[in-house]
């Protein structure tokens, strides 16, 4: 599918009356928080009312999230009639997400599906992945793949079957695969950008609305180990 561009360097990979799906830059955040950096909903929001000439009021449901250092789909309701049908969605697990993420070191398996319990700490925002279930932890599993194997790191792609905070990046990291330039679950240095090689890569999932069945791939970021993952 084709990327639109715009003043505001948005990238929209799908947009119609009731939905408008993007492709979010590493650093964007997705929603206001205390840094009172400009979010995402406000960029995609002013381009609804720039392109459909909309005065007042820009009506946009943040559906879901990703980190601020990830790229890749994210998905914003258009009409109160989208919100909660998408919200049921992504909560019933019907919309399947698939992510990339490099790592530094070949996973144990080839494929294999991990299991940890996460317990969040909300003074550094970070999430630790224990083997067993402890006060204050929630069940995550994700499933991953060896998708190529480049000169010095692993694409593996990946599946969740739960939604935690930090999920792949926590339950990478205790396998041993830290994903490249992420220095918060252990990989050595950072990005240039402050970007991690995190990317939600696909979404499947029938739309809200016209129930039509609908298949969204996000064009990786422009840089030398993303672009090697491609050929």
């Amino acid at each position: 599918m084709k990327v639109l561009s715009n003043k505001n360097n948005l990238h929209v990979l799908y947009e119609d009356n009731h939905i408008i799906i993007v492709n979010k830059r590493a650093g964007d955040i997705v929603q206001g928080d205390k840094t009172g950096d400009k979010p995402l909903s406000d960029v995609v929001k002013e381009y609804i009312a720039e392109k459909y000439n909309k005065p007042g009021n820009v009506f946009l449901g943040v559906v879901h999230r990703l980190d601020r250092p990830t790229t890749g789909i994210v998905v914003f309701a258009r009409t109160s009639k989208a919100l909660p049908r998408l919200n049921a969605l992504f909560a019933e697990k019907k919309a399947k997400k698939t992510y990339w993420a490099v790592v530094k070191n070949h996973p144990p398996k080839q494929s294999d599906t991990l299991t940890h319990w996460l317990r969040k700490n909300p003074k550094n925002n970070k999430s630790t992945a224990f083997t067993k279930e402890i006060v204050g932890s929630k069940k995550a599993i994700l499933d991953y793949a060896v998708k190529k194997t480049l000169d010095r790191y692993v694409l593996l792609e990946i599946a969740l079957h739960t939604g935690r905070h930090h999920q792949i990046r926590a339950q990478l990291s205790a396998i041993g695969c830290k994903i490249k330039g992420d220095l918060k679950y252990g990989f050595d240095r950072s990005n240039k950008d402050a970007s991690i090689h995190l990317h939600a890569r696909k979404l499947v999932f029938t739309h809200p609305v016209k129930k039509e069945p609908l298949e969204i791939i996000a064009p990786l970021p422009n840089d030398p180990v993303w672009n090697a993952c491609l050929q």
